[in-house]
């Protein structure tokens, strides 16, 4: 079989299978009488062998020490083409990664690529305050992609380049804001702290988008209580009234419970939730579990409430068994009725 034949059957060009000849790889059995190469069907055999083992990622070396070694083992080899693929892929998807924001930035010249380019290379430093400076130094007119300072802020550690970081994310559009819902269903809690505290840092409301509001509901069943509490909160604030059942919550375990009490105060203004408020607070307030800390607070957060149940309330508080707590019940109750009916009445409203 002649190089012309072998070619077409085999894929590999005659150019290519004169290189292995050379090398040694796949050396012709015989040669015509004109002195061309020509090929059995064990050589065509070898030649298909030559190129699956180039296929898995082999150099020519490789596969020449392959074929040449009766007693060689793939495993090592194959081991090690894994971890080479796998930095190989690594290294493309950052390129990738690096393409697309380039192409989200939307550039009008070579400048704005470079100046992308340069904010992603002062991004990945790791010195905090290199990062910090590559955000803090952009000029105000270079177009960067939401998305990658988005990305930054849910990888970023430090609370000061983190700070840095949602500053320009403010202040590159609408979108700031949905491009950091994606932080709040990933499996690294760190990156779901992240996320809801870039949120709560932002500007925007929650009602800016439908999807922040529906990401920041489902976050209200995280099972950390970092992120229930900054999602309750801005709901709360956003007067979506979901977000009670996690704002008492807060009150009871002391975390953020001041503001949460004025929140659920807010809340309360609102007719519909007034009722249910009142009740979650003084089911906890009776929960046998509840210590004397853990009451107070639910006391202070009652205060905050409007209108004349509340009173009712503390009021019934004043006679309780704790005598510590039947004093701080009874001071509040004096604070409310030495208010003037003006601002019962503005409290009420």
């Amino acid at each position: 079989m002649l190089i012309g034949e072998v070619a077409r059957r085999s894929g590999v060009s005659p150019r290519m299978l004169r290189h292995y000849d050379a090398l040694g790889l796949v050396r012709p059995t015989g040669r015509t009488v004109g002195g061309y190469r020509e090929y059995t069907a064990e050589d065509v055999r070898r030649v298909f062998h030559v190129e699956s083992l180039r296929s898995l990622g082999l150099s020519l070396k490789q596969v020449g020490h392959a074929l040449a070694d009766p007693d060689f083992t793939p495993s090592a080899l194959v081991g090690d083409l894994i971890r080479w693929t796998e930095d190989r892929l690594e290294r493309e998807r950052e390129l990738l990664d690096r393409l697309r924001a380039i192409d989200a930035s939307a550039p009008t010249g070579w400048q704005d690529v470079l100046r992308v380019v340069e904010l992603m290379q002062g991004l990945g430093s790791t010195s905090a305050a290199r990062r910090q400076q590559a955000v803090l130094t952009r000029p105000e007119d270079a177009p960067v992609p939401v998305e990658l300072l988005a990305e930054a802020v849910l990888a970023e550690s430090d609370p000061s380049v983190a700070g840095a970081l949602c500053w320009a994310l403010a202040r590159s559009g609408a979108d700031a804001v949905t491009a950091l819902t994606a932080g709040l269903d990933a499996p690294d809690v760190e990156v779901r702290r992240r996320a809801v505290r870039a949120i709560a840092e932002m500007d925007e409301s929650p009602r800016a988008t439908e999807a922040l509001t529906e990401a920041l509901t489902e976050a209200l069943d995280d099972p950390d209580t970092a992120v229930r509490g900054h999602a309750a909160l801005m709901l709360g604030r956003s007067g979506v009234t979901a977000a009670v059942p996690a704002l008492v919550g807060m009150v009871v375990q002391g975390l953020h419970d001041v503001d949460a009490a004025e929140v659920l105060g807010t809340l309360s203004r609102n007719p519909g939730c007034a009722d249910r408020v009142l009740t979650l607070l003084s089911d906890e307030l009776a929960a046998p579990s509840a210590d004397f800390a853990t009451r107070v607070r639910l006391i202070q957060a009652l205060v905050e409430l409007p209108g004349t149940p509340v009173r009712e309330v503390l009021r019934r508080l004043t006679h309780d068994d704790d005598r510590a707590v039947a004093l701080i019940a009874s001071a509040f109750v004096t604070l409310l009725d030495e208010r003037s009916p003006a601002e019962r009445d503005e409290r009420d409203l």
